[in-house]
């Protein structure tokens, strides 16, 4: 088979199409046919070193497709259902994927492949930093950067389904269009503005409850600086690096607040969780009343350049690679 490679660390010129050896599904293991590849932050930061994952790799930890193969002792999944994962796969930049049945969902019936694999890894992260992190509804307050990015927009979507009022941060028109159609009830655009001086000029001086920030060095430490008393950062991305560390003594002096930085493997951490967290979001998706917005796709050769796009925030929505 055909898969994207990284053999050393580095920005998206290190990323390789190459065929490889398929591989074969072991006890409690699916192999899949990948139809759709979800890209995700997460990938750069495995790209690059930041998360250190043992080279070489087939990069690539979101996905869906068909079943091809079951290994021993799988009775949860056949050949021909149709499948998505999030976590644990053998890589899904790739034609061919084994994953553990443990971290597959079934695609229900009503559910295209490309919108399973656009939605598991951003929607049940949405999902999990809504109900879990920071338990979010009528009343609260957010603020929510990169609004118009795949985890973003969902974010909004979600915080708004609870009954949250929403504030969204987003770069240029088009993209705060984009938060704007999402549900957000006030939207900034961070690049004509300074977001901290307009969020105080909507709602006041430490008024926000929660502030989901997957941006990381450019906005954590003003975001800080938003929240009331005892509120709590949600740091979940490092979009734009990771954030300086921060005195604790800060925290203290800024109202006692908390700050968080949550993965979604902890939320996800039994099959159970994962099941129904997926469930949560693939019921929402298929009634639309989760939007979806797929904003681009790229054939899997052209990896280091959806890599590329993403990182200089120039992708709205979700990018998706295809075999080929």
């Amino acid at each position: 088979m055909w898969a994207v490679r990284v053999s050393e660390h580095g920005g998206p010129e290190v990323l390789s199409w190459m065929e490889v050896p398929d591989p074969e599904p072991g006890p409690g293991e699916i192999l899949v046919k990948v139809e759709a590849a979800g890209v995700n932050f997460i990938d750069t930061y495995q790209r690059s070193g930041l998360y250190e994952v043992k080279l070489p790799f087939t990069l690539g930890s979101e996905g869906a497709g068909e079943v091809m193969a079951v290994g021993p002792g799988v009775t949860d999944f056949a050949v021909g259902d149709r499948a998505a994962w999030c976590q644990g796969g053998s890589g899904t930049y790739a034609e061919l994927c084994v994953v553990p049945t443990d971290k597959a969902v079934r695609v229900p019936a009503n559910l295209s492949t490309d919108l399973a694999a656009a939605s598991l890894l951003q929607g049940a992260t949405a999902h999990y930093l809504v109900h879990d992190t920071f338990q979010l509804g009528p009343g609260h307050r957010c603020l929510v950067h990169a609004a118009a990015g795949g985890a973003g927009r969902l974010l909004v979507q979600m915080a708004k389904i609870v009954g949250a009022e929403v504030i969204a941060t987003a770069g240029g028109p088009d993209k705060v269009e984009m938060a704007r159609t999402a549900g957000a009830d006030h939207v900034i655009d961070y690049n004509a503005t300074n977001f901290v001086t307009a969020v105080e000029g909507l709602v006041g001086p430490k008024a926000v409850d929660v502030v989901y920030d997957g941006v990381g060095r450019t906005t954590f430490d003003q975001g800080l600086t938003l929240l009331r008393p005892r509120g709590m950062m949600v740091a979940f991305g490092n979009a734009s690096g990771p954030p300086e560390p921060v005195p604790l003594l800060r925290l203290s002096q800024l109202g006692s607040l908390y700050v968080t930085r949550p993965t979604l493997g902890h939320y996800t951490s039994t099959p159970v969780e994962l099941r129904a967290r997926a469930k949560a979001v693939f019921d929402l998706v298929a009634d639309s009343r989760l939007e979806v917005v797929i904003g681009m796709r790229m054939p899997m050769s052209q990896a280091s350049e959806a890599h590329r796009r993403l990182e200089a925030r120039q992708t709205t929505g979700k990018v998706l690679l295809t075999p080929g």
